[in-house]
């Protein structure tokens, strides 16, 4: 079936066709949230806040674009009424990032400090801008799709990727 149809047993009530359209996206939600974050436990509650907000608001997606595409935008609203609750995130637990099994002990540690250094870059680029990287490099949106998502001109999208690009260059240049 296709997701348009979906969508649309959804807006009438179908809690089947409703269930199926936030099981098929949770996990697009959940990484997006993720990614922004860095922290497990906050993405999990802000996808499940997400999750809720789409289930009391059905109605108001139009279906000009894709449901995920709405879905990633309600969690970007969640994201910064989060950082507007907190003023600031809460500190991330370097040591729950899952680093590849090594017999090496000296390589774990090495591969521990290096996940550390970049999620320390990716959390000192402003939250604006990180956004559009993630959903720019991880999620393929166009510049179109994201300027709808995150409310503002294709050209904001366009200098705060490069912004990004050019901090993440730097950073890796210091290896």
């Amino acid at each position: 079936m296709q997701e348009e149809e979906i969508v649309r047993r959804a807006r009438l009530g179908d809690k089947q066709a409703l269930e199926a359209l936030l099981y098929n996206n949770y996990k697009i939600v959940y990484g997006y949230l993720l990614k922004l974050t860095m922290n497990e436990d906050l993405a999990r509650d802000l996808t499940q806040d997400v999750m809720v907000k789409a289930i009391t608001r059905i109605n108001t997606f139009s279906g000009k674009g894709k449901f995920s595409t709405w879905l990633v935008s309600i969690a970007s609203n969640a994201y910064k009424d989060n950082l507007r609750r907190n003023k600031k995130l809460s500190n991330v637990e370097f040591e729950t990032m899952e680093v590849q099994s090594s017999c090496n002990v000296e390589e774990t540690v090495l591969q521990k400090d290096e996940i550390s250094k970049i999620k320390k870059v990716l959390l000192d680029i402003p939250a604006k801008k990180r956004e559009v990287f993630i959903l720019k490099h991880y999620y393929n949106f166009s510049y179109e799709d994201i300027a709808k998502i995150l409310k503002c001109p294709i050209g904001t999208v366009k200098s705060r990727l490069y912004y990004c690009v050019r901090k993440l260059r730097q950073f890796l240049e210091l290896f």
